[in-house]
């Protein structure tokens, strides 16, 4: 899971929190990954809500700002994990387009386009951040693991309110 945007050697510090040094490693690369997932997903819903039209509106444009809001807090509990775990997140740019499957790169498109595209990355969102709680497991760190499972939930709650818009 080494991934070059991830710099475990940058201001490492060493908490003793009953995490053993390799699994919080792993566990800072997988939590610095959903990092950049939650940041690429919040410019993409922050890029639907700024460019929804049509007779839905209101209700996407409100639905839209909900989930933004939610993914602005989770970026900041992340980010602050992360650090707990003793590691440095990824703050730039560069590193979340590197570290994220989401594609922030978005293009207005119609609306039924934007909504799958945001039902798809909220779900990849939630797989990967499935494969990160398990490694908070295996690491006995309830702490993140919780966190993780917290946040896999609401992408499925996302994934199941978007889908219920999309017309066939």
């Amino acid at each position: 899971m080494t991934n070059p945007a991830f710099n475990a050697e940058a201001r490492v510090e060493k908490p003793d929190v009953g995490i053993d040094p390799k699994s919080r490693e792993r566990l800072a690369q997988g939590m610095a990954q959903s990092l950049a997932d939650t940041f690429a997903l919040y410019v993409k819903t922050l890029g639907v809500h700024w460019n929804v039209v049509g007779p839905s509106f209101y209700g996407l444009h409100k639905l839209t700002e909900a989930q933004y809001e939610d993914l602005a807090g989770a970026i900041d509990a992340l980010a602050e994990r992360i650090r707990a775990l003793g590691y440095p997140a990824p703050a730039g740019f560069n590193d979340f387009r590197t570290l994220s499957v989401v594609n922030a790169e978005s293009r207005i498109e119609t609306v039924g386009e934007m909504l799958q595209e945001l039902i798809d990355d909220n779900e990849v969102v939630a797989r990967r951040m499935r494969k990160v709680s398990d490694l908070a497991a295996e690491a006995e760190d309830k702490f993140s693991e919780d966190m993780l499972i917290g946040r896999m939930g609401v992408h499925e709650k996302n994934v199941w309110m978007l889908r219920a818009l999309v017309t066939e």
